[in-house]
């Protein structure tokens, strides 16, 4: 058996670099990026969430003309970590990213949009 060299293979972590560019974007600080993303609620059901808007925003006048432009209902809600979190009814993804650009509140290459 000691003849046999026996090498295991290095543990992946496949969010390595997911977590290097995040890690590194929010140490520069030069980054600030909007994010998207969806949750499952039961069954067909979903929640669309918008975090990383900038302070100096209304976050309640941004969510009135969203309500109002994709006819979904929506809240404001406040986390400890994240501060304040849109919510909105349904897959609005790419609606809320597109409004955000043609609302000039954020750009493009800033907005990430993540799920499925």
């Amino acid at each position: 058996m000691s003849d046999l060299d026996v090498q295991l293979p290095s543990a992946f972590d496949p969010f390595a670099e997911a977590n290097a560019e995040d890690s590194g974007a929010a140490g520069t600080g030069t980054k600030d990026y909007v994010h998207v993303r969806i949750q499952q609620r039961n069954g067909r059901k979903s929640l669309t969430t918008v975090q990383g808007l900038k302070k100096e925003f209304s976050y309640n006048k941004i969510l009135k003309d969203l309500k109002k432009e994709f006819c979904c209902n929506g809240t404001v809600v406040q986390d400890p970590e994240l501060g304040q979190v849109i919510q909105l009814q349904g897959d609005q993804r790419k609606n809320v990213a597109t409004f955000l650009v043609q609302a000039g509140i954020a750009k493009k290459e800033n907005i990430k949009i993540h799920g499925f």
